[in-house]
Protein backbone atom coordinates (compact mmCIF):
# COMPACT_ATOMS: atom_id res chain seq x y z
CA UNK A 1 0.00 0.00 0.00
CA UNK A 2 1.03 3.37 -0.46
CA UNK A 3 0.81 4.94 2.51
CA UNK A 4 0.88 8.54 3.79
CA UNK A 5 1.07 10.21 6.35
CA UNK A 6 0.77 14.50 6.86
CA UNK A 7 2.04 16.29 9.69
CA UNK A 8 2.36 19.57 11.32
CA UNK A 9 5.60 21.04 13.62
CA UNK A 10 4.16 22.81 16.67
CA UNK A 11 5.89 24.44 20.00
CA UNK A 12 6.58 22.22 22.90
CA UNK A 13 2.86 22.22 24.98
CA UNK A 14 5.71 23.18 27.93
CA UNK A 15 7.41 25.85 25.70
CA UNK A 16 6.45 29.16 27.43
CA UNK A 17 4.42 31.74 24.67
CA UNK A 18 5.81 34.91 24.22
CA UNK A 19 4.39 37.54 21.83
CA UNK A 20 5.59 39.80 19.61
CA UNK A 21 5.46 43.55 20.44
CA UNK A 22 3.06 44.18 17.42
CA UNK A 23 0.68 41.83 18.50
CA UNK A 24 0.81 40.41 15.14
CA UNK A 25 2.12 37.00 16.09
CA UNK A 26 4.57 34.71 18.53
CA UNK A 27 7.83 35.00 19.21
CA UNK A 28 9.60 31.89 17.89
CA UNK A 29 12.93 32.67 18.66
CA UNK A 30 13.02 30.73 21.95
CA UNK A 31 10.54 27.60 21.11
CA UNK A 32 11.47 24.48 21.25
CA UNK A 33 9.23 22.53 18.06
CA UNK A 34 8.07 19.13 18.06
CA UNK A 35 5.62 16.80 15.66
CA UNK A 36 2.00 17.61 16.97
CA UNK A 37 0.92 14.89 19.26
CA UNK A 38 -1.99 13.75 17.38
CA UNK A 39 0.16 13.13 14.86
CA UNK A 40 2.50 10.57 16.14
CA UNK A 41 -0.71 8.67 16.70
CA UNK A 42 -0.96 9.36 12.89
CA UNK A 43 3.04 8.27 12.00
CA UNK A 44 2.40 5.15 14.50
CA UNK A 45 -0.84 4.01 12.60
CA UNK A 46 0.65 4.67 9.44
CA UNK A 47 3.40 2.26 10.47
CA UNK A 48 1.08 -0.38 11.72
CA UNK A 49 -0.69 -0.32 8.52
CA UNK A 50 2.18 -1.03 6.33
CA UNK A 51 3.56 -4.04 8.71
CA UNK A 52 0.10 -5.58 8.33
CA UNK A 53 -0.61 -4.47 4.84
CA UNK A 54 2.94 -3.81 2.93
CA UNK A 55 4.30 -0.79 1.35
CA UNK A 56 5.77 2.19 2.40
CA UNK A 57 4.89 5.41 4.26
CA UNK A 58 5.33 8.79 3.59
CA UNK A 59 5.68 11.84 5.53
CA UNK A 60 4.34 14.98 4.11
CA UNK A 61 3.60 18.72 5.98
CA UNK A 62 4.33 21.78 4.55
CA UNK A 63 6.17 25.02 6.36
CA UNK A 64 9.85 26.51 6.85
CA UNK A 65 12.80 25.16 7.31
CA UNK A 66 12.62 23.95 10.72
CA UNK A 67 9.46 21.64 9.51
CA UNK A 68 12.74 18.97 8.06
CA UNK A 69 13.42 18.60 12.17
CA UNK A 70 9.80 16.93 12.96
CA UNK A 71 10.43 15.07 9.00
CA UNK A 72 13.42 13.34 10.73
CA UNK A 73 11.84 12.63 13.64
CA UNK A 74 9.19 10.63 11.47
CA UNK A 75 11.89 8.61 9.40
CA UNK A 76 13.89 7.93 12.64
CA UNK A 77 10.53 6.39 13.79
CA UNK A 78 10.26 4.15 10.71
CA UNK A 79 8.77 5.61 7.71
CA UNK A 80 10.47 5.29 4.46
CA UNK A 81 10.25 8.67 2.59
CA UNK A 82 9.95 12.25 3.54
CA UNK A 83 8.90 14.97 1.71
CA UNK A 84 8.34 18.87 2.53
CA UNK A 85 6.72 22.00 0.83
CA UNK A 86 8.71 24.38 1.63
CA UNK A 87 6.91 27.73 2.17
CA UNK A 88 9.71 30.53 2.34
CA UNK A 89 8.66 32.46 5.51
CA UNK A 90 5.21 32.89 4.40
CA UNK A 91 2.44 32.19 6.69
CA UNK A 92 -0.53 30.12 5.17
CA UNK A 93 -3.64 29.61 6.39
CA UNK A 94 -5.09 25.86 6.36
CA UNK A 95 -6.69 26.58 3.48
CA UNK A 96 -3.65 27.48 1.67
CA UNK A 97 -1.64 24.66 3.24
CA UNK A 98 -4.45 22.38 2.61
CA UNK A 99 -3.99 22.98 -1.23
CA UNK A 100 -0.29 22.45 -1.33
CA UNK A 101 -0.33 19.51 0.51
CA UNK A 102 -3.37 17.88 -1.67
CA UNK A 103 -1.04 19.21 -4.89
CA UNK A 104 1.74 16.61 -3.66
CA UNK A 105 -0.68 13.68 -2.80
CA UNK A 106 -2.01 14.31 -6.36
CA UNK A 107 1.19 13.55 -7.87
CA UNK A 108 1.77 10.46 -5.25
CA UNK A 109 -1.39 8.74 -6.03
CA UNK A 110 -1.62 7.46 -2.19
CA UNK A 111 -3.78 4.65 -1.16
CA UNK A 112 -4.12 5.87 2.35
CA UNK A 113 -3.66 8.72 4.06
CA UNK A 114 -3.34 9.23 8.49
CA UNK A 115 -3.53 12.80 9.93
CA UNK A 116 -4.11 14.05 13.08
CA UNK A 117 -7.71 14.67 14.35
CA UNK A 118 -5.96 18.59 14.66
CA UNK A 119 -2.54 20.50 15.48
CA UNK A 120 -2.41 20.97 18.98
CA UNK A 121 -1.22 24.93 18.39
CA UNK A 122 -3.88 26.66 16.93
CA UNK A 123 -6.80 23.61 17.24
CA UNK A 124 -8.31 24.65 13.87
CA UNK A 125 -8.98 21.21 12.78
CA UNK A 126 -9.03 21.66 9.30
CA UNK A 127 -6.19 21.29 7.45
CA UNK A 128 -7.54 17.53 6.15
CA UNK A 129 -10.52 18.11 5.86
CA UNK A 130 -9.49 20.44 2.71
CA UNK A 131 -7.07 17.96 1.86
CA UNK A 132 -9.84 15.38 1.35
CA UNK A 133 -11.73 18.29 -0.41
CA UNK A 134 -9.70 18.94 -2.82
CA UNK A 135 -8.72 15.40 -3.73
CA UNK A 136 -11.94 14.47 -3.67
CA UNK A 137 -11.62 11.55 -1.77
CA UNK A 138 -13.75 10.28 1.74
CA UNK A 139 -12.49 11.60 5.27
CA UNK A 140 -13.38 10.33 8.37
CA UNK A 141 -12.43 12.27 11.94
CA UNK A 142 -11.61 11.33 15.43
CA UNK A 143 -10.92 7.72 14.84
CA UNK A 144 -9.81 4.91 17.35
CA UNK A 145 -10.21 2.46 15.89
CA UNK A 146 -8.92 1.16 11.71
CA UNK A 147 -9.89 -2.11 10.62
CA UNK A 148 -8.56 -3.00 6.76
CA UNK A 149 -10.63 -5.29 4.72
CA UNK A 150 -8.72 -8.51 3.23
CA UNK A 151 -9.11 -7.10 -0.23
CA UNK A 152 -7.46 -3.24 0.63
CA UNK A 153 -9.99 -1.99 -0.92
CA UNK A 154 -12.11 -0.41 1.86
CA UNK A 155 -11.61 0.02 5.67
CA UNK A 156 -14.30 0.75 8.73
CA UNK A 157 -12.94 3.23 10.76
CA UNK A 158 -14.30 3.47 14.62
CA UNK A 159 -14.94 6.65 15.95
CA UNK A 160 -15.42 8.47 18.98
CA UNK A 161 -17.37 11.97 19.65
CA UNK A 162 -17.80 13.80 22.84
CA UNK A 163 -20.18 12.27 25.40
CA UNK A 164 -18.65 8.83 24.34
CA UNK A 165 -20.95 8.09 21.61
CA UNK A 166 -19.25 5.86 18.95
CA UNK A 167 -19.49 5.59 15.33
CA UNK A 168 -18.51 2.21 13.00
CA UNK A 169 -17.89 3.90 9.11
CA UNK A 170 -17.30 2.45 6.00
CA UNK A 171 -15.03 4.03 3.78
CA UNK A 172 -13.55 2.61 0.15
CA UNK A 173 -9.95 3.42 -0.40
CA UNK A 174 -8.00 5.81 -1.56
CA UNK A 175 -9.56 7.48 2.10
CA UNK A 176 -7.66 10.05 4.61
CA UNK A 177 -8.40 9.06 8.48
CA UNK A 178 -7.75 11.79 11.16
CA UNK A 179 -6.51 9.99 13.90
CA UNK A 180 -7.65 10.93 17.93
CA UNK A 181 -5.53 9.61 20.62
CA UNK A 182 -5.78 6.37 22.41
CA UNK A 183 -5.43 4.23 18.72
CA UNK A 184 -2.18 3.12 19.68
CA UNK A 185 0.63 3.99 21.22
CA UNK A 186 3.74 5.50 19.66
CA UNK A 187 6.86 3.81 19.28
CA UNK A 188 10.04 5.75 20.36
CA UNK A 189 12.92 6.42 17.57
CA UNK A 190 15.81 3.48 17.96
CA UNK A 191 19.86 4.85 18.09
CA UNK A 192 19.32 3.25 14.24
CA UNK A 193 16.39 4.99 13.08
CA UNK A 194 17.85 8.25 14.54
CA UNK A 195 21.12 7.44 12.42
CA UNK A 196 19.23 6.33 9.08
CA UNK A 197 17.20 9.25 9.36
CA UNK A 198 20.02 11.76 9.64
CA UNK A 199 21.18 10.65 6.33
CA UNK A 200 17.81 10.34 4.27
CA UNK A 201 17.15 12.36 1.37
CA UNK A 202 14.00 14.55 2.14
CA UNK A 203 12.30 15.39 -1.51
CA UNK A 204 11.39 19.18 -1.58
CA UNK A 205 8.66 21.19 -3.15
CA UNK A 206 7.87 25.24 -3.46
CA UNK A 207 4.46 26.99 -3.77
CA UNK A 208 5.16 27.07 -7.38
CA UNK A 209 6.92 24.16 -8.05
CA UNK A 210 2.89 23.02 -7.28
CA UNK A 211 1.00 26.14 -8.85
CA UNK A 212 -0.84 27.22 -5.73
CA UNK A 213 1.98 30.45 -5.27
CA UNK A 214 -1.10 32.54 -6.21
CA UNK A 215 -3.30 31.31 -4.02
CA UNK A 216 -4.86 33.59 -1.56
CA UNK A 217 -5.72 32.68 2.25
CA UNK A 218 -9.21 32.84 3.03
CA UNK A 219 -8.47 33.78 6.91
CA UNK A 220 -6.45 36.20 8.17
CA UNK A 221 -5.22 36.93 11.70
CA UNK A 222 -5.30 40.73 12.85
CA UNK A 223 -3.95 40.05 15.96
CA UNK A 224 -3.06 37.76 18.95
CA UNK A 225 -3.75 38.35 22.64
CA UNK A 226 -2.64 36.62 26.01
CA UNK A 227 -5.73 35.42 27.95
CA UNK A 228 -6.08 37.46 31.10
CA UNK A 229 -4.29 36.16 34.27
CA UNK A 230 -6.17 34.08 36.97
CA UNK A 231 -7.10 35.73 39.57
CA UNK A 232 -6.62 34.86 43.43
CA UNK A 233 -9.17 32.62 44.82
CA UNK A 234 -11.21 33.17 47.57
CA UNK A 235 -10.93 31.93 51.03
CA UNK A 236 -15.05 31.45 52.56
CA UNK A 237 -14.91 31.28 56.56
CA UNK A 238 -17.70 30.96 59.18
CA UNK A 239 -19.95 27.59 59.79
CA UNK A 240 -21.40 25.40 56.62
CA UNK A 241 -24.45 28.02 56.93
CA UNK A 242 -22.40 30.90 56.53
CA UNK A 243 -20.18 29.72 53.87
CA UNK A 244 -23.05 28.66 51.91
CA UNK A 245 -24.76 31.80 52.03
CA UNK A 246 -21.24 33.83 50.95
CA UNK A 247 -20.72 31.05 48.25
CA UNK A 248 -24.18 32.03 46.63
CA UNK A 249 -24.14 35.67 46.95
CA UNK A 250 -20.48 35.35 45.21
CA UNK A 251 -22.02 33.11 42.42
CA UNK A 252 -24.55 35.84 41.91
CA UNK A 253 -22.99 39.25 42.38
CA UNK A 254 -19.52 38.59 40.95
CA UNK A 255 -19.20 35.64 39.04
CA UNK A 256 -23.11 36.06 37.83
CA UNK A 257 -23.49 32.30 37.06
CA UNK A 258 -26.75 31.99 38.76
Amino acid sequence: MNIFVLLKQVPDTETKIRLTGDSSGIETSDIKWIVSPYDEFAIEEGLKTKEAQGGTVTVLTAGPDRCVDALRTALAMGADNAMHVKTDGDTLDTFQVGKALAAVLKQNNPDLIFAGKQGIDDDQAAAFGYVAEFLDIPSVSVVIKVEMASDKKSLRAHREVDGGAKHIIESTLPCLVAVNKGINSPRYASLPGIMKAKKKEIKTFTLADLGVAGESARVSESAYAMPPERSAGKKIDGDAATQAKELVRLLREEAKVI
